[in-house]
C-alpha cells in the first residue's frame, strides 16, 4: 500500500470520526401498555438500519424458535428483552437502553415496561429522554396504561411525542381506525405541555413506517418514524438554561493549584465570567477553563472541567455555582412532585436521604398535598404513598440547598429519595416552587442555656428511650427508675406512650404514618426537656428504626440512651395487661405490633434488658448504674 493510499484512509478514519462526535444526539423512549409492541418497534429499527451482525442474527433466529411469539418470523422484540424472565413472560420488564445512528443523527432508546406494577422503570426511562414514542395497540385504541405514561411523560418534561398507532395491519390498514385514536389522543393530551405531537400508522412487525414507506397506506403522507425522529427539533434547553455547575471534587494536586471538578449541568461558561456559589452569594470570576485536552476558553452543558477562580472562596463538594446574573432558588422547604418506587410506603415525618445534584441532606415530607390518581388525574387525600403512586409534597430539608423549578431546568430541579437505613433509592422527584418560612420566625438567643441549667441541677441531660412489645415491661421499669432516682435527688420527667395519646398526640391513630408522627413529636418534646437539663425515660414501642434514629438525632452526642426491653412475644402474650393481644387476635384492633404490624428492633442499643423472669427492681438497678458509671448523675 503506497503513502498516499495510507494516508488518504488515515484521512478518511479521521473525517467519520469527526462526523460521528459532531452529531447531535436524541434520547427517546417507548412506552404504552402491555403487548403493544415497543420491544418489537426497537428491534425493527435496529434491524432495519443495518445494525445487526451476523452472528446476533444467528442468534436471534435460534431464540425465536425457542422464546418467539410470531410463528416462523424471526421475533425482534427478543434483540431487546435480555432478562430470561422477559422471555420466558413474553414482556418487558426492566429499562433496555439500545445505542443506535443515521447518517444524520445518535439515538439513544430506552424499552420501558408496559405493566402498571412496573411503572417506576418507565420513569426511569423517561428521566433522561428528549421524545416519547407512545405505542398504542390499532385494535385496542387508548388504554388506562397509555394515559398513564403520557401523563408521566408530560410530568417528567418530556415535550416531543410521536403516538405510534402499532399493529395497523390488524384493521386492514384502515384509516378510519387511525383518525379515532389520533383524534381521541388529541383531546386527551390537549392539557400537557407537549411542542410537538406527531401521530404515525406503522406495522412494527412488518417495518411500515418505520424506516420506509408502508405499501398499504397511500392515505398515509406525513413522516416516518425514522425520518420523525431525524428531524425534530428538540432544542438545546441545556445550552440555553442559566449556567448551573454542582461541584464534584475540589481538586488540590499541591498548594499552588485549587480547582472545582465537575460536570456543566446547564448552560456556558467562558474565562472571566462572574460566578455565584449558591447560599453564600460569595462570587468571582473564571480564572481557567481546564477539558480533557488541557485549557479552553469556553465550555458547554455535558463537558467535565475543572474551573478555577480568581479568588480563594469556600467551595466544597455539593456546592453549586452558577451564573451571578441568573441565580437559583435557595431554600430548605419546597414543594415537589414525587413518584415512590418502594415496596415500604412512604411516611410523612420519616426522614429520608435526599440527593439533589451533588448536595445529599437530610429531608421529610411535611405533608402530602394531594395523590394523583394517574388513571383518571384526580387529585386525591392520602397518609401515605405506595409503590409507583405519585403525590405532590411539602418537602422540609435539614439544610438550605440551591434548586431551580423541574420545567426550567430538569438537571438541578430533580432529587432522589435513599432510605437511611439500607441506602436504597426509594422514590424520585421534581421540584415546583420554593416554600418561605415567615421572615419574623427566627431561633432565640437564651442566656441561659442547657449547661448552665444542668450544672445548676447536678446531672447531665439524658433520654432514656425504652423500646420494645406491649407487654414487655417498659413502663413498669421506668417507672421504678424515676422513682429511684427522685429519691435520689435527681430532676426527671417521663413520656409514656399512653398519657401523651390524652393530650399531644390524642389526633393520632395507630398506622404507620401515625406512628411516625407520634414518635416525632415525642422527640420533639424529649429534645425541649433534654434542653432543660432533665433526665427524661420515654416509654414508647416505637417500632420502626428510622423514628428511633430519628429521635437520637435531635440530641446531643451521648444524650440519648436506647433501652431494648428484650422481651419475647410469647412472654407478653402470657403478661397481656390490657388484653390486647386477645383483641387484635380477633381483628378487633388493627395495626398492633408484633402481630399485624411490624417491630423493628434494636441491633446496637446502648442497654439490652432481656426480660424474662427478671425482678423489675434488680431492672432498674441495672439501668441507673449505667447512667452513674457513664457520669449522668454527677458527683
Amino acid at each position: 500500500m503506497t503513502a498516499d493510499v495510507t494516508e488518504a484512509a488515515e484521512a478518511a478514519v479521521t473525517d467519520y470520526i469527526l462526523a460521528q462526535e459532531t452529531k447531535d444526539q436524541l434520547r427517546f423512549l417507548t412506552c404504552g401498555s402491555v403487548d403493544d409492541g415497543k420491544s418489537t418497534l426497537i428491534g425493527r429499527l435496529l434491524y432495519d438500519t443495518k445494525l445487526i451482525f451476523e452472528d446476533q442474527l444467528a442468534a436471534l433466529e435460534r431464540d425465536s424458535k425457542k422464546h418467539g411469539t410470531v410463528g416462523e418470523d424471526i421475533d425482534l422484540a427478543l434483540l431487546v428483552d435480555g432478562l430470561e424472565a422477559e422471555r420466558e413472560q413474553g414482556i418487558t420488564i426492566d429499562v433496555a437502553y439500545r445505542f443506535f445512528a443515521t447518517d444524520k443523527r445518535k439515538f439513544i432508546v430506552a424499552d420501558t415496561p408496559g405493566h402498571e406494577q412496573y411503572t417506576r422503570n418507565m420513569a426511569t426511562g423517561a428521566s433522561t429522554a428528549d421524545l416519547a414514542v407512545l405505542l398504542v395497540d390499532a385494535r385496542n385504541g387508548l388504554l388506562v396504561q397509555t394515559r398513564r405514561h403520557a401523563f408521566i411523560a408530560s410530568l417528567l418534561g418530556i415535550r416531543h411525542v410521536v403516538l405510534a398507532v402499532n399493529k395497523i395491519d390488524l384493521v386492514e390498514y384502515s384509516q378510519t381506525r387511525f383518525d379515532e385514536i389520533r383524534k381521541e389522543f388529541e383531546v386527551f393530551a390537549n392539557g400537557f405541555d407537549f411542542e410537538t405531537l406527531e401521530a404515525i400508522p406503522m406495522s412494527a412487525r412488518f417495518g411500515d413506517n418505520i424506516t420506509a414507506k408502508g405499501e398499504h397506506m397511500d392515505w398515509y403522507t406525513g413522516p416516518t418514524l425514522l425520518e420523525h425522529l431525524e428531524s425534530v427539533e428538540v432544542g438545546e434547553h441545556a445550552l440555553e438554561a442559566p449556567f448551573r455547575f454542582p461541584v464534584q471534587w475540589v481538586n488540590r494536586p499541591n498548594l499552588d493549584f485549587r480547582g472545582y471538578t465537575g460536570t456543566i449541568a446547564s448552560g456556558r461558561v467562558s474565562v472571566g465570567d462572574e460566578l455565584v456559589v449558591a447560599g453564600p452569594a460569595k462570587t468571582s470570576k473564571v480564572q481557567n477553563i481546564i477539558g480533557a485536552g488541557g485549557e479552553v476558553a469556553e465550555a458547554s452543558a455535558g463537558e467535565a472541567v475543572t474551573l478555577t477562580l480568581e479568588d480563594e472562596i469556600d467551595i466544597s463538594r455539593g456546592d453549586l455555582l452558577s451564573s451571578a446574573a441568573h441565580r437559583p432558588d435557595v431554600a430548605d422547604q419546597f414543594a415537589a412532585h414525587v413518584i415512590w418506587m418502594s415496596d415500604e410506603p412512604l411516611l410523612p415525618g420519616r426522614p429520608y436521604l435526599l440527593k439533589i445534584g451533588t448536595r445529599t441532606v437530610t429531608a421529610t415530607v411535611s405533608e402530602i398535598k394531594h395523590k394523583i390518581n394517574v388513571n383518571t388525574f384526580e387529585h386525591v387525600a392520602g397518609k401515605t404513598l405506595e409503590l409507583n403512586e405519585i403525590a405532590f409534597c411539602n418537602f422540609a430539608l435539614s439544610s438550605a440547598v440551591p434548586f431551580d423549578p423541574y420545567e426550567a431546568n430538569r438537571s438541578t430541579g430533580s432529587f432522589i429519595l435513599i432510605d437511611r437505613m439500607s441506602n436504597a433509592t426509594v422514590g424520585a422527584g421534581m421540584v415546583w416552587f420554593a416554600l418561605r418560612r415567615a421572615s419574623n420566625i427566627h431561633w432565640q438567643a437564651l442566656d441561659v442555656d442547657k449547661t448552665a441549667r444542668s450544672e445548676k441541677l447536678g446531672q447531665k441531660p439524658a433520654v432514656l428511650w425504652f423500646t420494645g412489645l406491649s407487654g414487655s415491661g417498659k413502663s413498669t421499669i421506668a417507672s421504678i427508675v424515676e422513682k429511684k432516682l427522685h429519691i435520689d435527688g435527681k430532676h426527671t420527667y417521663t413520656l409514656d406512650g399512653d398519657n401523651v395519646r390524652h393530650g399531644l398526640n390524642k389526633d393520632l391513630g395507630f398506622t404507620d404514618a401515625d406512628r411516625v408522627e407520634n414518635i416525632r413529636r415525642v422527640g420533639e418534646v424529649a429534645k425541649l426537656f433534654a434542653d432543660a437539663g432533665l433526665i427524661t425515660l420515654v416509654s414508647f414501642i416505637s417500632p420502626f428504626i428510622s423514628e428511633r434514629r430519628m429521635a437520637r438525632d435531635l440530641l446531643g452526642e451521648g444524650e440519648f440512651v436506647e433501652v431494648f426491653v428484650d422481651t419475647p412475644i410469647e412472654v407478653c402474650r402470657q403478661r397481656d395487661p390490657k388484653g390486647l393481644y386477645e383483641k387484635a387476635d380477633r381483628g378487633e384492633i388493627k395495626n398492633f405490633t408484633g402481630i399485624d404490624s411490624p417491630y423493628e428492633a434494636p441491633e446496637n442499643p446502648e442497654i439490652r434488658i432481656r426480660n424474662v423472669d427478671r425482678d423489675p427492681e434488680d431492672v432498674a438497678e441495672e439501668i441507673i448504674g449505667y447512667l452513674r458509671k457513664n457520669g449522668f448523675l454527677g458527683t
